[in-house]
């Protein structure tokens, strides 16, 4: 008799279940092998990394294989929040996230040009004003992309760039600056608005081909717009008047973006003596 067989459970004080002896059937090798194959390879399922699964639940899609480059890609989209906060349904770029950004670009070694590629309708006129200058300041060099929408403030983005394109089928909207909620209805008021205004027509008409007048007779052209006055350049429209320099997408920015780096590393290369 053997130590198995000699076992007596006692109900309810050794509920301990011995282990099953050592056989032809308990062969932890053959129960996993449910065919009895002696040389058949087990296969092991690996699954997915968190990261990855991270980049699926967030992004929609496998992680990006990561590159390393000398362009970083910065993107400004939905509504540029200032000083309120907008409401939490809304897409925003908050300028408090973008400037550091761009001080950080600007003193990083490794980073040697910045695309910047809009999809905004627009949004606070000082933040979207304080975004413009900071990126035409910058010493390294800078192309922007206007896809589908470049509204409103996003125009003094858009041509704060080197080089500025625009898609084919992108638009941009220029009007006049206005106020939501109340509004104190005396002469300081529309000063104050007026010289706002000029702000953005100084920087746009600095930063591009366009000239005041002409920016000044779109930004108040009547009959275009259901609800407003201003008006909506199409892709090539916004290259013909001279506000953007060039129809194009991500190819032809990145190509003359690279350009631009290789015309900045030649200014400043140091003849040998």
């Amino acid at each position: 008799m053997t130590f198995y067989e000699s076992f007596e459970q006692v109900p309810g004080i050794f509920p301990y279940q011995p282990p099953s002896p050592p056989g032809p059937g308990n062969d932890p090798d053959r129960r996993e092998n449910p065919d009895n194959e002696p040389n058949k390879e087990r296969t092991k399922v690996v699954g997915k990394t968190k990261s990855s699964m991270e980049a699926v639940k967030e992004m929609g899609a496998t992680q990006i294989p990561e590159v390393k480059s000398n362009i970083h890609c910065l993107t400004i989209v939905g509504q540029i929040e200032g000083h309120l906060v907008l409401p939490p349904q809304n897409k925003t770029t908050k300028y408090e996230h973008m400037i550091p950004q761009l001080v950080a670009l600007e003193q990083n070694p490794e980073v040697e040009g910045v695309l910047i590629v809009l999809n905004t309708v627009g949004g606070d006129v000082e933040a979207g004003l304080a975004i413009a200058e900071i990126i035409s300041s910058m010493s390294k060099p800078t192309v922007s992309v206007v896809l589908g929408g470049g509204h409103s403030i996003g125009v003094p983005i858009a041509v704060a760039t080197d080089y500025a394109f625009i898609a084919e089928t992108a638009s941009m909207t220029i009007h006049p600056i206005r106020l939501t909620g109340l509004v104190i209805g005396v002469p300081q008021t529309y000063e104050y608005l007026d010289k706002m205004q000029d702000r953005v027509v100084r920087f746009v008409t600095a930063h591009s081909a366009i000239t005041e007048e002409k920016f000044r007779e779109l930004m108040f052209r009547t009959g275009e717009l259901a609800r407003d006055i201003g008006t909506v350049l199409i892709g090539q429209d916004a290259v013909e008047c001279g506000l953007i320099n060039e129809v194009g997408g991500m190819q032809q920015a990145l190509a003359r973006l690279k350009n631009l780096i290789e015309e900045r590393k030649t200014r400043n290369e140091v003849p040998l003596q």
